[in-house]
This record gives C-alpha cells, structure tokens and sequence, in this order.
C-alpha cells in the first residue's frame, strides 16, 4: 500500500494564498502614487530612483505596532494597526528633515487569512497615502506552530532622503529657543503593556475606540516647514515619553537642556482613564506614553509665528536652557 504524498498544504503553507494575497495587494496599491519607483511589486527587490537629489542622504527606519496587536485581535480589527505600522517607522525618519520614499512591510503569520491580512495591507495602504510614500515591496510569511493561528506580527521599514546640508541634526539650537508640540491622537503604538494590564478585556472593549485610535503621521504637518528650513531640532515621542526621546535631538555633549511646561499640553482623556483605572502615578505615566505630545520641534523664537500658522493645532510647550542634555519636566 502506496503512502500518501505530504504537500506543503499539509503542513500548514498554503502558497496559493500567498499569490492570490499577493494580486490583492497589487489591485489596492495601483492608486498609490508611484514617484521614481522602478519596476512594481512582485519583483524580489525594489528599485527607487534618487534622480532628482544632488547629495542626497538616505535615512531609514523600522520598527513595529508591539503589543497593540493584541488589542486588534481581541478587537477583530485589523484595518487600523497598518496604519500605525507605517506611522511608526516614518514618523522617527522624518525628525532628521529625511522626505519619506519608500516603505516595505514584514506580515508573519500562523495561518494566513487573506482576507485579515488585505484589511492589514490596506491599512499600511493608508499610511503610505498619508505620508505620501510608495509602498515599494514586502514578504508575507506563513509559519504554522510559531504563531497562532488566529495571530500575525507586523514589521516596517521605511526610507527617506534629505540633501546631506538640510539634514536637521541638533547641532544648531541655541539657548532660548522654543519648543513647540504637536499633538497627538491618543495612545499612539506605544505603553500597550502596561494598558493591558490596567484593563481586562471588558475593559479593554470599553474603551476601544480611544485605544485603537491610529498613530497620527507628521510628514504632512512639517513638510513645508522643510522647504523653509527654520527646524534645528525634531524629536519622535514614542516608549520612554516626552523625558526619553525629546533629548535625542540634542548633539552630543550638549551644554542646553529642554524645559517643558506640562500644563501647556492638553491631556488627551485615555490618560486620565489609564491613570485613574490603573492608578498609575504621573511620573510613570510620562515614562511610558506621549501625554498628549507626539512630535516636538525645536526652532528659533522669530519663527515661531510660523510654524503655528503652517500646523494650527501646534502650540508652545516650552523652551531650551542651560543644562546637560536633559528633559525637565515642571
């Protein structure tokens, strides 16, 4: 008696899903804009032309959503956490003046749904409208017994430009220059940890809404500032808060600190609720999340007028004093 053949099928891989994922996302991104894109997705490398750049410097990023994703599982929502994706990795290459290119996406998964993985894609979709990037290429990976069946992992990475002399690398800010925030949508792709262990799931369900809000993109906010050139200094407020990241701006062996005006900043609700629910002390609590700031710039006090009138819902939050490279928080 002859035994049966084992297909990749049996154990868990379903190639033809693969390919058929693959047309979808071929059919969805057909509306991006292309820009110097060369070739089209389902090439094994993407290629992008630097053509209109004279000296150009490449600035890449990547990073992931973290722990959110299980809020999307409990949630059976997936069309949002693409966007984050994207957001996540643009967000930190722009802060050195970089104009986003291109974005590739990693999905891992134990068992692929094409039709979750297309409201995943469609997402990341999104997010390279709002950037105003190309969705260049990505890998779709089918792994049974890693993950579970009803779970996937996301990864981004993202590349952008900048002439190497408009890079914006903190060197030039001076005492007395002001900071300016701009706001965030709320809990952004960060702090999820500790989110789940103040909520349950009923909790979780709640407040949905406010938890599952995507990570707001800059790029639109700040572009034009570029083209004026009056940012010395942007700082990405993800993990580790505005105390963490605000002084990632600052060159090395700074003699200026950052002094932030916590009352000047609006607290989104969600932190109220996680603060109270959880009675997470306001210390932590500024350790762990943005607080209401999802992007700091740092610019000259002359042009401050500027960057309020270029994003309306931006506002002084505080200003630059002597120090060694710190964040106060008063």
């Amino acid at each position: 008696m002859s035994q049966k053949k084992i297909t990749y099928k049996d154990a868990g891989v379903d190639i033809k899903a693969g390919d058929n994922l693959v047309e979808r996302i071929k059919i969805l991104t057909k509306n991006l804009p292309k820009k110097a894109m060369l070739g089209g997705i389902g090439s094994f490398g993407g290629a992008y032309s630097l053509a209109n750049y004279k000296n150009p410097v490449l600035i890449s990023g990547t990073d992931g959503v973290g722990t959110k994703l299980k809020l999307a599982f409990i949630l059976d929502k997936h069309d949002t956490v693409g966007i984050d994706l994207v957001a996540m990795c643009i967000n930190d290459i722009i802060t050195s003046g970089a104009a986003p290119l291109f974005f590739l996406d990693y999905f891992a998964t134990g068992h692929l749904s094409i039709e979750k993985a297309e409201q995943v894609i469609k997402g990341i979709i999104e997010g390279c409208r709002q950037a105003e990037c190309v969705l260049l290429g990505g890998e779709t990976a089918e792994m049974p017994s890693f993950y579970g069946d009803e779970e996937y992992d996301l990864a981004g990475f993202a590349v952008g430009a900048v002439e190497k002399e408009d890079m914006i690398d903190g060197k030039n800010i001076e005492l007395g220059y002001v900071v300016i925030g701009i706001p965030s949508s709320g809990v952004h792709s960060n702090g999820f940890s500790l989110i789940r262990k103040v909520f349950d799931e009923n909790g979780l369900k709640k407040y949905a809404d406010k938890l599952i809000t995507p990570t707001r993109i800059y790029w639109k906010d700040v572009k034009n500032l570029f083209e004026k050139k009056i940012i010395k200094g942007m700082a990405h407020i993800t993990g580790g808060g505005l105390s963490g990241n605000a002084n990632r701006i600052f060159a090395k062996d700074a003699k200026i600190d950052i002094k932030i005006d916590t009352k000047s900043i609006e607290l989104p609700e969600i932190f109220k609720i996680i603060k109270k629910t959880g009675n997470v002390d306001i210390d932590e609590m500024y350790k762990v999340f943005n607080m209401g700031i999802g992007m700091v710039l740092i610019v000259n006090s002359k042009d401050v007028e500027t960057v309020l009138k270029n994003i309306k819902d931006a506002k002084v939050i505080g200003n630059i004093i002597e120090g060694n490279g710190k964040v106060i928080l008063i």
